[in-house]
C-alpha cells in the first residue's frame, strides 16, 4: 500500500534533522550548505540471453552452426548489451560451434550477471551519496545473495519500486520545509507530486521541478528583501546581481548563504 501524504509528511519531520545535509532541500531561514546529489542511475537492462536463443524455438543443442551465429549476432545487436556480454558473445563468435553453444547455453547469463553487477554497485554509490535507504538496503541484500535471477529482477522491477519509496520521503521532507518556509510554488508542485504518487512523478520532481520550482520561491524571497527600507547599498547592488544572474543555483546560493556574507 503507498504511503499516505500524512504519514510521509510525518516521517519527513522526524527525519528532517538526520537528513538535513543530505537531501536537496533546505530551511532558508538559516545558512547552511548540502552534499552533492546525483540523478539516480536509470538502468537499461539488456534483454540479451533470451529464454529461448532462436526465432524458430530450436533448442541450443539442436541449432545448426548457422542459428547458433545468428543467435550470437542478436545478442550483440542489443543497444544495451553490457561489456562482459560483448566480450563473451565476440569471443564466442571467434570459437568453435561448441563454444558458441556454451555460450548461449550458459555463457550469456553468467556474463549478463557480470554486468548486472556492475550496474548495481553504480546504483548503491548513487543512493550512498543521495542518503536513499530503502534503495541501500534492497542494494546489500542483494549483493549477499547475488544470483543472476536476482540482480535481474531487481534491475527490472525492484530498483524502480525502492527508488520510489525514497524519492517519496525526499519530496516529503521538501514540502516540510517548504512550508515551514513558506514556499508557495513548492508546496504547490510538491503537494501535486505526492498525490500522483507514481515513480516517474515522484522522480521527475526531486531531480527536476523541485530546483525549478524552488528557483521561483526564492526570486519571490529575494525581491521582497527590496521593499527593505534599510536595505544598505551593498545589499541592493547584491540583490540585482543575483536576479540579472537569476539561475535557480544563484537564487539559492544567495537565499541560504550568501545575503549572510554580506556586510551592512
Amino acid at each position: 500500500m503507498r504511503p499516505t501524504r500524512a504519514a510521509l509528511l510525518i516521517a519527513a519531520a522526524a527525519l528532517t534533522p538526520a537528513l538535513l545535509f543530505t537531501a536537496p532541500a533546505f530551511a532558508a531561514s538559516t545558512p547552511a550548505t548540502t552534499a552533492a546529489s546525483t540523478t539516480p542511475v536509470t538502468p537499461t537492462p539488456a534483454t540479451a540471453c533470451p529464454a529461448t536463443p532462436s526465432d524458430s524455438g530450436t533448442p541450443v543443442d539442436e541449432m545448426t552452426e548457422d542459428e547458433l551465429r545468428a543467435a550470437i549476432q542478436d545478442i550483440l545487436a542489443d543497444a544495451n548489451a553490457g561489456r562482459g556480454v560483448l566480450r563473451e558473445a565476440n569471443e564466442a563468435l571467434s570459437g568453435t560451434v561448441d563454444a558458441m553453444r556454451a555460450f548461449l547455453e550458459t555463457g550469456c547469463r553468467t556474463a549478463q550477471a557480470e554486468d548486472d553487477t556492475v550496474t548495481v554497485f553504480r546504483i548503491l554509490g548513487v543512493a550512498t551519496q543521495n542518503g536513499d535507504k530503502r534503495v541501500i538496503k534492497e542494494v546489500n541484500d542483494l549483493l549477499d545473495a547475488r544470483t543472476p535471477e536476482a540482480l535481474r529482477t531487481f534491475l527490472e522491477t525492484g530498483y524502480r519500486l525502492a527508488q520510489a519509496e525514497d524519492d517519496s520521503v525526499a519530496v516529503a521532507r521538501i514540502l516540510f520545509l517548504a512550508t515551514q518556509n513558506g514556499d508557495k510554488r513548492v508546496i504547490k508542485e510538491a503537494g501535486a507530486t505526492l498525490d500522483a504518487g507514481t515513480p516517474e512523478a515522484l522522480s521527475s520532481f526531486r531531480w527536476t521541478g523541485y530546483r525549478l520550482a524552488q528557483a521561483e520561491d526564492d526570486s519571490v524571497y529575494i525581491v521582497r528583501m527590496l521593499a527593505n527600507p534599510d536595505i544598505s547599498d551593498a545589499m541592493y547592488d547584491a540583490i540585482q546581481a543575483v536576479l540579472d544572474d537569476g539561475s535557480p543555483e544563484a537564487l539559492r546560493h544567495f537565499r541560504t548563504v550568501g545575503q549572510y556574507e554580506i556586510d551592512g
